[in-house]
């Protein structure tokens, strides 16, 4: 049974739980007024949530093809919850921004819908949700997935504290990205974050690169430079994979993190080093430990604070939620509009186990968005190894101009599951026209 909901909540719980979501909140009446904006949704919209209320939300939350393409009215008009559309976000004054969006209908007592509520993830990775004091959302590491989804509710105090924090996980899986969080979270985000990968440097200059040199110190160094701990000074140093750290060098780590001090090559003082530092790396270093490969100290060292990050194939239920992400981030690099993914491509995207991670996703989807010509990618759309025997997309050519109409009417229907009212909008036609098109591609056939 459909119970009416009040959009504009009287009572303070329900208030503060929808002013401190991450997401943004709107609801309207029958005619498409604003009747309540949270604070995420103006910060998103780049407008004071006062100022939206008694305005259409078209002229506050208007998208791209605003006027055709209305998620919240399909969803008023067919009295049912639409859910993950991608669109795009028009702000006065500022930059376009991909969200997803989410609408349902408000009901009256009597079962009579009075109006809508619509809510929208900013897909920018620059909204309110990352400004929220004390909480890192669950959205910026694209997941639903219990096990993730405990690790990141952890975050807030694990940044807090000013202990080593060493990142465990496979390549790809976005180590780097819970570094960079922890640093935002912590004290001393108005600090640096200085990211370095011990594997990409060289062995002979390793020391200079991590702690710096002196002037003389060798043949060409004519002045000082200062290394990576004294850049990272007063904010967070993101040893990336410390696994492939020489051996020769870990003592050195280790008397830097012991001491919270260093010396620079060819230097005679100690510097100290208020640094946060962060370790990461795809090695099992228990194992490099037991094969005498890594210090057993410097392993304990760093085994303060451990976060074991899941490989995607693990949480295979948050490819589509990632995705969704990408594309939006494609949406804003160009001027494609994809929106969807096939059914038939989505089963073979979340039947892959992806060695790669999300970094591999990342990659096949954009692969999939250069080639796909419409807002849909197919299953031909994909890399050769993830759609298997299906050939290329085949060129649509040859065909006369009734069969074109015909197939994007046809389309338009698909898209809003046979709501022919919903596709003439879409379209820009009436419905003698859509049904005098389809009329004719059935009369050829």
């Amino acid at each position: 049974m459909k119970r009416p909901l009040d959009p504009f909540p009287g009572d303070e719980a329900s208030s503060f739980a929808l002013e401190n979501v991450a997401d943004g909140v709107f609801a309207v009446d029958r005619d498409f007024i604003v009747r309540y904006c949270n604070i995420a949704a103006g910060e998103i919209a780049r407008i004071e949530p006062a100022d939206a209320v008694g305005r259409t939300c078209r002229e506050v939350f208007g998208v791209k093809n605003c006027r055709n393409v209305c998620v919240l009215r399909q969803s008023m008009e067919e009295a049912k919850p639409i859910s993950n559309r991608i669109v795009t976000l028009r702000r006065v004054n500022c930059p376009d921004v991909p969200v997803s969006i989410s609408a349902a209908p408000i009901w009256a007592v009597g079962g009579a819908v009075i109006g809508g509520v619509q809510i929208f993830r900013d897909l920018s990775g620059g909204g309110f949700v990352s400004r929220l004091a004390g909480l890192q959302p669950l959205d910026d590491f694209g997941t639903r997935d219990p096990q993730l989804s405990e690790i990141v509710s952890m975050l807030p105090q694990i940044a807090q504290s000013d202990s080593t924090v060493l990142l465990l996980g496979e390549s790809g899986t976005g180590k780097e990205v819970f570094a960079r969080a922890i640093h935002k979270l912590s004290q001393r985000s108005a600090g640096p974050f200085v990211a370095v990968n011990c594997g990409a440097l060289p062995e002979h200059l390793m020391e200079s690169e991590l702690f710096g040199y002196k002037s003389g110190a060798f043949t060409d160094a004519r002045k000082d430079k200062p290394g990576r701990f004294a850049l990272a000074e007063a904010g967070t140093l993101l040893l990336d994979e410390i696994g492939d750290l020489p051996y020769s060098m870990q003592a050195k780590i280790l008397r830097a993190l012991q001491e919270r001090a260093f010396e620079p090559l060819g230097g005679v003082e100690t510097i100290p080093a208020d640094v946060r530092v962060v370790a990461a790396t795809n090695r099992d270093l228990q194992r490099m430990v037991a094969e005498g490969t890594f210090r057993q100290d410097l392993y304990y060292r760093l085994h303060v604070v451990v976060i074991r990050i899941p490989p995607l194939r693990e949480r295979i239920g948050d490819v589509p939620l990632l995705i969704e992400r990408i594309l939006g981030r494609c949406r804003m690099a160009s001027t494609k509009n994809i929106e969807a993914v096939s059914p038939e491509a989505m089963a073979r995207l979340t039947a892959h186990d992806y060695p790669g991670n999300i970094r591999e996703l990342e990659n096949i989807i954009e692969y999939a968005a250069i080639l796909c010509p419409g807002k849909t990618i197919e299953l031909c759309h994909l890399p050769e190894p993830l759609r298997g025997t299906v050939a290329t997309c085949a060129p649509k050519q040859g065909r006369t101009m009734v069969e074109i109409r015909a197939q994007a009417a046809q389309e338009a229907v698909d898209r809003h599951h046979g709501n022919r009212n919903a596709a003439c909008r879409e379209l820009g036609i009436s419905k003698d026209t859509l049904r005098r098109i389809l009329g004719r591609r059935d009369e050829d056939a």
